[in-house]
């Protein structure tokens, strides 16, 4: 150290000076301001990348939000026409119980009415063969009645006292 004290020249401080000046002076012309110029584009690329990001996590909630919207009138949608549907199956299944009931209905008076009919015609067809056997039973017993004078006179006798009975 005494060294450099003691052999000090103001010359070489002088020059020495200097030459620290021009190499500050060059390394800001040349080193720093493209190293700063680096360091502000980095850090407006990181800024740009954080305010990127950012907005796309609002967008994201956006879309959510929009997804849970769209979801819930989805499902509303789908309530709506799943109860749509079931009002839709029970009216028709309650047409179809009414109409089966008419059609029994209808049915069963056709066949009440079909029944009197053939209940008539039987009615009317007995009659007919009773009214068949009374003639013919009453022909045979006439003819057995009236075989003799005696029988007819006393068959037209017992006519004539019903009749005046009556």
């Amino acid at each position: 150290m005494e060294k450099l004290v003691n052999d000090f020249s103001f010359g070489l401080f002088f020059w020495q000076i200097i030459i620290l000046v021009v190499l500050v002076l060059l390394l800001k012309k040349f080193a720093w301001k493209p190293i700063l110029d680096a360091l502000n584009a980095r850090e407006q690329g990181i800024q740009d990348a954080l305010e990127s990001a950012e907005n796309a996590r609002k967008e994201m909630q956006n879309l959510q939000a929009d997804n849970e919207k769209l979801l819930k009138e989805a499902r509303i949608e789908r309530d709506n026409m799943i109860k749509e549907a079931r009002e839709i199956k029970d009216k028709m299944i309650a047409e179809a119980k009414e109409e089966a009931q008419a059609e029994g209905e209808r049915m069963i008076v056709q066949a009440k009415a079909t029944i009197q009919n053939e209940k008539n015609a039987a009615l009317a067809e007995l009659k007919n063969k009773v009214a068949a056997l009374s003639v013919e039973i009453a022909e045979k017993v006439v003819r057995e009645e009236l075989s003799s004078n005696a029988k007819q006179e006393k068959l037209v006798e017992d006519m004539l006292d019903d009749v005046t009975l009556n």
